[in-house]
């Protein structure tokens, strides 16, 4: 009698937890007592509606408590009183519109032949992309369409986050202003097309006729991809693009296309297929951002993924040597000074202005409501990014009558889809698209550190660093690279995916994307620091351990190195996204006590914290950029089916080669096919190369077997860490069930109030 009694105590007393962004409830320290392990909620239901405005309606009346996709300015600022009057409200600057061009073939005669006909880009000419910046007024972009709720902008550098001022000095520098000048464009725009009509190999074939430019007697025209999913923002905001740009004489071809459409051509295509020309992007910022190196690799440079071509080795690519270079040496921290760090990004902005191959429109900013009468307190969210993991994170509704906490999660899909991209736990393609994240980021705690939602700074969450044994050796090298002067010992490991042993005494030499492993006796780090790892229990149960990290070293050195032509397991995209940062890179000791003596190339005076976090070691094994992450033999069993084939018969690819099956974690059928190969590795007591001193085969068949079991219940593969986990998943339905973790490492109390301190101060 007494035991139920305590039972039924315990279900009484609930407790909330309010959080406000920077003037945090009084009410904070009201912890509730019921154990939902490292979550303030029993469950979070993902669902998605086609029409803003109904989406907001629902929320406004009940239907759903969070709409976790932001409202542009001109659908928010209609509401009716009545519906505001009832929404608790996030306003960010977290959004930006773009425009992406297709600058192939990027040099003169600016032709291209296809078919067997050739064709006049107008935007492989750089003045005329450049000029596209003074044809466009934002202004009056932000005023009629986003009615007022933006900013203009000029970079990938959000007007309102931190750290941006410098670089959004520089287009004003360059003359650019919110108004444009529509006059100074078209004569720029049409004197550059007068000097491509000058050249030999285009003379008598480009000409300006009754008001529009012809080659070979045809309208010279171009292909705008318009993102016809987003009607009150990028749809008119493309038309009125278009209609600008023929007054240069330039004929434009709307193709309006939804999301999928529009990736599809103009992402996953090689340029010189020549299948688009321009295309209307929009960017959430993804996080709170103190620095901008990294932004500036992926927005302007070709190894940031993110430029014509997508740095896939098989397609054209837009290439600038210079910012290559320059980004290379800011974003993996080859710098000595605060000054060389300004300096070179100051210039790599004035690149990526000049080149114009990408422009900045404007910021958005952004509105994300929730229920008032729903919510015990504010949630979390980012200054940068508004909604964002640590808000669902934080999200305390009250109870129904059964006492269940149940968040309901809506998100606007034009679709009418919450599966945009393949879930691919590994290639660089998976989880790429916002809905994804949104569910995904609270089943998942990726890194061994985080960003701070309102500090970006670095915060360490899978292990600890030891500063009191750090050190830091820097100096002057001979080709504008530093060179360390910490002595890194004999029996620093480091696996050689050459030999497919783990060996000592190696260093890395990355050239031209070729990776080589070399032996020496006098290596140098810039620097030295302790850190003991944090261990946590995956979602089917099992203690993760020094396997999943040691795993994810043997993982990458494979996935990036080419060690013959014949290399099934190299992966050119990963490579692009890993092999840059990797030239220089030392061993690192793992200790007795189970720590690691870290060794690194990587140097941030400005922020000691996020230079031990970049050599901080994590289980986070591919999918780079996404807050992802798997236990070792899901990844496994995902490589082996890309390399050994499947049971069902399709033919796999970690890669963005679209005549081949993605990955994907939620299909039924990868599903199936996964647990297959889980199947063989448990019957076959199979251990990965690379890891054998570290896990034994019992070991081994207790994890196959624990993750076959998740798969037969949940129906998923998406095995991870975070606080929830994917406890059902209808993708037909759009439906997605995820549900309080119980055995996750930390309480909702302690990261909330670490976080609130933070923002406090």
């Amino acid at each position: 009698m007494k035991f139920k009694f305590l039972n039924y105590f315990k279900l009484l007393f609930l407790f909330i937890i309010a959080i406000l962004f920077l003037t945090c409830s009084k009410d904070k320290n009201n912890i509730s007592q019921i154990d939902r392990g490292g979550a303030l909620i029993d469950k979070i239901i993902f669902n998605i509606r086609t029409d803003m405005t109904i989406a907001i309606k629902d929320v406004a009346e009940g239907k759903a408590d969070l709409m976790a996709s932001g409202i542009d300015g001109g659908v928010y600022l209609s509401l009716e009183k009545k519906d505001l009057e009832k929404l608790d409200t996030y306003e960010v600057p977290s959004g930006t519109w773009s425009l992406l061009f297709n600058p192939f073939p990027n040099k003169a005669p600016y032709t291209i032949t296809k078919d067997g006909k050739t064709y006049f880009n107008p935007l492989a000419i750089r003045e005329v992309r450049f000029a596209m910046n003074f044809l466009i007024n934002r202004k009056k972009l932000i005023d009629e369409i986003l009615k007022g709720a933006g900013m203009p902008s000029f970079t990938q550098a959000t007007p309102g986050q931190p750290g941006t001022y410098r670089y959004n000095l520089i287009p004003l520098r360059m003359g650019m202003t919110e108004n444009g000048n529509e006059d100074k464009a078209i004569k720029d725009i049409n004197k550059a097309m007068e000097n491509a009509a000058n050249l030999p190999e285009n003379r008598g074939k480009l000409k300006k006729e009754n008001g529009w430019w012809k080659y070979n007697n045809e309208v010279v025209s171009i292909k705008f991809v318009i993102r016809v999913d987003d009607p009150s923002g990028r749809l008119p905001a493309g038309n009125s693009i278009a209609d600008l740009i023929e007054k240069t004489g330039i004929k434009v071809e709307k193709l309006l296309y939804d999301r999928n459409k529009s990736t599809q051509v103009v992402y996953l295509t090689d340029p010189k297929d020549y299948e688009w020309n321009i295309l209307t992007e929009a960017w959430g910022a993804g996080a709170t951002r103190a620095w901008w190196d990294v932004t500036l690799r992926q927005m302007y440079v070709r190894e940031g993924n993110y430029m014509p071509g997508g740095n896939v080795a098989e397609f054209w690519n837009y290439d600038n040597k210079e910012a290559s270079k320059i980004s290379d040496k800011n974003s993996n921290g080859w710098f000595l000074t605060s000054e060389e760090y300004w300096d070179g990004n100051m210039r790599l902005q004035e690149i990526g202005l000049q080149e114009a191959v990408r422009i900045y429109l404007n910021s958005q900013t952004q509105f994300f409501v929730a229920n008032k009468e729903r919510f015990n307190g504010r949630m979390l969210y980012g200054v940068g990014d508004g909604i964002n993991d640590w808000s669902i994170r934080s999200a305390d509704v009250k109870p129904n009558r059964r006492g269940e906490k149940i968040l309901r999660v809506l998100q606007h899909s034009a679709q009418g889809s919450l599966f945009m991209s393949p879930w691919d736990p590994v290639g660089v393609g998976g989880f790429s698209d916002a809905y994804s994240g949104i569910i995904i980021s609270p089943c998942s705690d990726s890194g061994a550190t985080f960003e701070s939602p309102s500090t970006a700074k670095d915060i360490f969450r899978l292990g600890e660093a030891d500063t009191n044994t750090l050190e830091i050796g820097v100096v002057a090298g001979n080709n504008g690279i530093p060179v360390g002067t910490i002595e890194v010992p004999k029996n620093a490991m480091m696996f050689n995916p050459y030999t497919q042993k783990w060996e000592e005494g190696l260093t890395i030499v990355s050239k031209d994307g070729n990776i080589e492993y070399k032996k020496s006796d006098n290596l140098k780090a810039y620097i030295k620091c302790d850190f003991k790892p944090k261990y946590f229990k995956w979602h089917h149960g099992i203690e993760s351990s020094l396997v999943d990290l040691m795993y994810g070293s043997v993982f990458i050195a494979n996935v990036v190195t080419k060690t013959n032509d014949n290399d099934k397991y190299y992966d050119s995209a990963l490579a692009g996204r890993y092999a840059p940062a990797m030239d220089g890179a030392v061993g690192s000791v793992l200790n007795e006590d189970g720590s690691f003596t870290l060794y690194g190339n990587y140097y941030f005076p400005m922020d000691i914290d996020r230079q031990i976090a970049t050599v901080a070691v994590s289980p986070k094994i591919g999918n780079p950029n996404r807050n992802t992450v798997v236990p070792f033999e899901i990844n496994e069993a995902i490589m082996k089916l890309v390399l050994e084939g499947s049971k069902s018969g399709n033919v796999y690819t970690i890669s963005q080669d679209q005549s081949l099956t993605a990955i994907d974690v939620k299909n039924p059928t990868c599903v199936s096919d996964i647990k297959e190969k889980l199947i063989e590795m448990r019957d076959s007591k199979y251990i990965p190369v690379g890891i054998e001193q570290w896990i034994n085969e019992e070991e081994a068949v207790k994890r196959y077997q624990a993750a076959i079991d998740f798969i037969d219940n949940y129906g998923h593969a998406y095995i991870s860490n975070g606080p929830f986990f994917i406890s059902k998943i209808d993708s037909k339905a759009n439906y997605i069930e995820l549900s309080a973790f119980k055995d996750y490492s930390e309480s909702a109390k302690y990261w909330i109030e670490k976080l609130s301190t933070k923002m406090s101060r």
